[in-house]
Parts: C-alpha cells; sequence; structure tokens
C-alpha cells in the first residue's frame, strides 16, 4: 500500500523576516502553495493574524533576528502523517493532532448577510459533494488524500465524528479565490460552499429570529434563550460557524447540554444576529459561560459586554457566584477584565458615597438631614432628570429603578459603612464614609468569584497599597481607576431581563 502524497510541501527553513506595516516581523511557514504563496504565522502574536502572503517579500534571517525571537510558540507546520505510525484510537488522535489540524485557517472570507468577514480561525465544516469529487482531480491526489492515515473512520461526510470532520476540513487548505469563501445564511446560519446556491436558499429562508425564547428585551435588541437538544440543527450550524472566530472553542455538533443565548438587533422585518454565548446546563464549577463572540461588523460596539453581564445576571438570579470557563483567549481575557474592574468601581463608588447616587444635595427643615434612608426626589430632581441623555438602547432611565436601598446597596452591604461627621470651625460639617470589609465580602457583594475580583483589584493597581495586611481604598483611587480605565454605565438594564 502506498503512502498518501501531499500536495503542499513542507520547507526545509521555516523562519524568515517580513516587512509588515513598515516594521520587519519574524513569520513562520506553515504552507507553500504551487504559484508561490505561502501562508505565515506572525511570531509572537495571535494565529488570528495568520495569512497567505508572496513568496517573494520572505527575507532570510539573520543572527541579530533570531536572538530576537519572542518565546511564545508558534503553531506546528503541517505534516501528514506515515503509516508507520501505531494505528490509535480517534479520542488519542484528536489530542494529539488538533494543534496541526487547526494551525491554518481552511476558509480565507465567510459570506454573512451582506457581509463579506474575514474569518480568524479554522472550523470544521465538513466537506461537500462537489468538493469530495475535486479533491480527485487534485495534482498528486486521490480520494483517499482526505483519509488521515492512522484513524479507524467510516466516511468523511461522518456527522457524528469531530475527527471526520476536522479530517475533511484539511483538504480545503490548497483552495483559493472564489473556492477560499464559505456561505452562510445568516438567518438560519446553513452553510454552503457555493454563492448561486447560497442565493437561491436566502430567497426562500423565511426565518425570521433564532429559535427559543425571548429572555431579554430592549428597545430594539433582544437575548434569545435557544435549548441545545431541542433546536439542535440551528446550534451546531451556530457553533461552526461561531468556530472561525473562537481558537479555543471546541463544540461543535455535541450541544445537547449547552444552552445557546443569541443576541439580535431588530428592524422593521426581522431580527439580525449580533453575536452569542453559550453556557452548560448543568455546570459543577459553576460556569456561566462557555464561548462568547460578537460577529466582527458589530465589535466595539457594547455588544460584548451586554452579554457578559446578562451572564452574570443569570448567575445571581441562580443563587450562584459563576466565572468564565477557562482556558480564556486574549481578547476574552481583555473583555472579563473589564467588566471585572468596571464592576468593582461601581461598587466602589456607591460604598464610599455619603449621597445616595445622582444627588448632589439633601435639603431639610428643622432637623439634620437623615442619610439612612431614600429621600424621596423633589421636582427639581424630576425636572432635570428628563433632561438627561437617553440610556444605552434609547430609553430614557426610569426614575424608579435607579435605587431600591442607601445608595443602591443592600442591608448587609449597607451595615458595614460608618458615616463619620467632623465638625467645621465655622459651623458646618464634613461627612466621610469609613468601610471595613474582607475581599469575600466585596466579591460576594458584586457576585464575582474571589479570584476573578482579586485579579481585577490587582491589575488596577487597588491591591497594592496593604499596610500590615490591610487593604486602603479611598474614594479619590477609585476616580483615577475610572479615569485611567474609562469605566462606563452598565449596558444592562436588570428590569428588562425576562427570566422567570
Amino acid at each position: 500500500m502506498t503512502e498518501p502524497t501531499s500536495t503542499l510541501a513542507r520547507p526545509q527553513n521555516t523562519s524568515y523576516i517580513v516587512n509588515k506595516n513598515g516594521a520587519d516581523q519574524l513569520v513562520n511557514i506553515l504552507q507553500r502553495r504551487p504559484d508561490g504563496q505561502v501562508y505565515v504565522h506572525y511570531d509572537g502574536f495571535d494565529k488570528r493574524l495568520d495569512e497567505w502572503i508572496p513568496g517573494a517579500s520572505l527575507k532570510p534571517t539573520t543572527e541579530s533576528s533570531r536572538k530576537r525571537r519572542r518565546d511564545t510558540p508558534s503553531p506546528t507546520p503541517t505534516e501528514p502523517e506515515t503509516q508507520s505510525d501505531p494505528l490509535m484510537t480517534e479520542e488519542e488522535f484528536d489530542i494529539k493532532h488538533h494543534k496541526q489540524i487547526t494551525a491554518q485557517r481552511n476558509f480565507d472570507k465567510v459570506n454573512f448577510g451582506q457581509w463579506r468577514i474575514k474569518t480568524w480561525y479554522f472550523s470544521p465544516y465538513p466537506l461537500t459533494d462537489s468538493e469530495l469529487e475535486d479533491s480527485t482531480g487534485l495534482p498528486g491526489g486521490s480520494a483517499s488524500t482526505s483519509k488521515i492515515p492512522g484513524v479507524n473512520r467510516t466516511t468523511v461526510r461522518s456527522h457524528g465524528r469531530t475527527s471526520d470532520l476536522l479530517a475533511g476540513g484539511l483538504t480545503r487548505s490548497h483552495l483559493s479565490g472564489e473556492k477560499s469563501i464559505l456561505w452562510v445564511c445568516d438567518r438560519c446560519f446553513k452553510y454552503m460552499a457555493e454563492g448561486a446556491a447560497w442565493e437561491m436558499h436566502i430567497k426562500q429562508c423565511d426565518r425570521r429570529h433564532p429559535p427559543g425564547r425571548k429572555v431579554y428585551q430592549r428597545g430594539a435588541h433582544i437575548i434569545w434563550e435557544v435549548d441545545g437538544a431541542k433546536d439542535k440543527l440551528y446550534c451546531q450550524n451556530l457553533s461552526l460557524f461561531g468556530k472561525l472566530f473562537i481558537d479555543v472553542k471546541t463544540l461543535f455538533f455535541d450541544c445537547d447540554n449547552f444552552l445557546f443565548y443569541i443576541l439580535t438587533d431588530a428592524d422593521s422585518q426581522r431580527d439580525h444576529v449580533l453575536g452569542f454565548f453559550s453556557k452548560e446546563k448543568i455546570s459543577y464549577d459553576d460556569y456561566n459561560l462557555a464561548c462568547i463572540i460578537v460577529l466582527p461588523p458589530y465589535q466595539r460596539k457594547g455588544y460584548g459586554m451586554l452579554m457578559i453581564e446578562f451572564s452574570y445576571e443569570v448567575s445571581r438570579r441562580a443563587g450562584k457566584i459563576g466565572t468564565p470557563e477557562r482556558p480564556l483567549s486574549d481578547l476574552g481575557l481583555r473583555s472579563y477584565l473589564t467588566y471585572w474592574v468596571a464592576t468593582l468601581i461601581r461598587f466602589f463608588r456607591r460604598l464610599l458615597s455619603v449621597l445616595p447616587p445622582d444627588r448632589l444635595t439633601v435639603t431639610s427643615s428643622g432637623r439634620l438631614p437623615d442619610l439612612t434612608g431614600v429621600l424621596p426626589p423633589t421636582l427639581e430632581d424630576a425636572n432635570s432628570r428628563k433632561k438627561r441623555a437617553k440610556g444605552w438602547d434609547g430609553e430614557t432611565p426610569d426614575s424608579n429603578s435607579t435605587f431600591t436601598s442607601p445608595n443602591g446597596l443592600d442591608d448587609t452591604v449597607a451595615a458595614m459603612r460608618t458615616v463619620l461627621t467632623i465638625s467645621n470651625p465655622d459651623g458646618s460639617a464634613t461627612s466621610h464614609v469609613v468601610v471595613r470589609s474582607t475581599l469575600a465580602e466585596i466579591a460576594s457583594a458584586t457576585n464575582l468569584r474571589i479570584e476573578d475580583a482579586a485579579f481585577a483589584l490587582n491589575e488596577c493597581g487597588l491591591l497594592g497599597s496593604t499596610l500590615d495586611g490591610v487593604m486602603g481604598i479611598t474614594r479619590e483611587m477609585v476616580e483615577a481607576v475610572a479615569k485611567e480605565r474609562n469605566v462606563k454605565r452598565m449596558c444592562l438594564d436588570p428590569a428588562h431581563v425576562m427570566l422567570t
């Protein structure tokens, strides 16, 4: 039996220099094409930046450039196994070759509704019938080239096995031009390899919104809860599409134990998907999020933060303190750090304020002002509230839901506060808030894990000021971090959550 051949030979020297954006970057070659194009990974950067470039733009590395190489490991160049390898189970194969298989994107772009989006990562879309036929006509290729040696499996189109799908995706590494584009319906996420089939499908697809039930609605923004066991095909296609932009995601077809929360924006015709996150139905580690993605055209608009805040609201209503699954991607860690810091800063602002939120003055007649309860809004306050800017999604903030206890704190946290009032020489008085609490109490009050709260406090510099093991935080320090981190108001309004 002859050993299967590969149309893409592994280069002898894989490290070169490329000038990108006016600076020399060290790259590693992962694949070569017969037309001279090379697929490169930029050393020290995430592999979503990997791309095909002309081979003529490569420059040999020098001794000094080798010394400047970063310690970040580069993806292993794709190289077929030989028949001499011992027979292994599919699970062992998936673990051993996961990095090899996913090192290179199998589609360059995806056509999604009105958008043509550059993909970031590999996604194991199954081979279509036409691709199976095309693979037999490749130079040096045959129908057996899509089979990876050392793995017992039935057919490349066997949807029940993840390894079959991964194996099938390897054959696409040679595709270029129109064949490197995936066509996906932005209503039902059905995928097609050809634009003609996609155009015919979108004319007939009548889905106006995701399946499942509404769990949050504020203006045109809606979050839908979809059960992976009830709407299996929709969730499978959604997971495959999400994998194009998520590196650490491994959920493809086993969706029964997951819930999907899909964020949409409605127009007069239908709801458009902006992003989604998934979570396990039963998590013994109380994970409240498995993976999250905001589609590239809608990023940097607050939608990711809205979904993160919603995931924590789901945990809070379930009486649990949640946290996302690990490991976190670089973008995921950045987003969660932003959420954790913002949550703590907003909490400290309320905790270290003498007066309730949105109140600059308190007026009383005949006696000292009572700061222990919520004071009713005055007519002046009501008029000024009407002049405020509208909320995150166009609604005017509800004056009755601004806060329900002193400074927006529950009784347990409010009991930690001591208001110290000092007389001034001119007869006036100055009030200060003194709080004594543990890190565990702060984490519990903000519904964060202790380790997440400690990490966020350390990253923003509030954990470093300690004296005899006691951490001191002032309102001035809080405001400095808020300015440095550009802390904003919450995107989520709990009053619009529709969970029961």
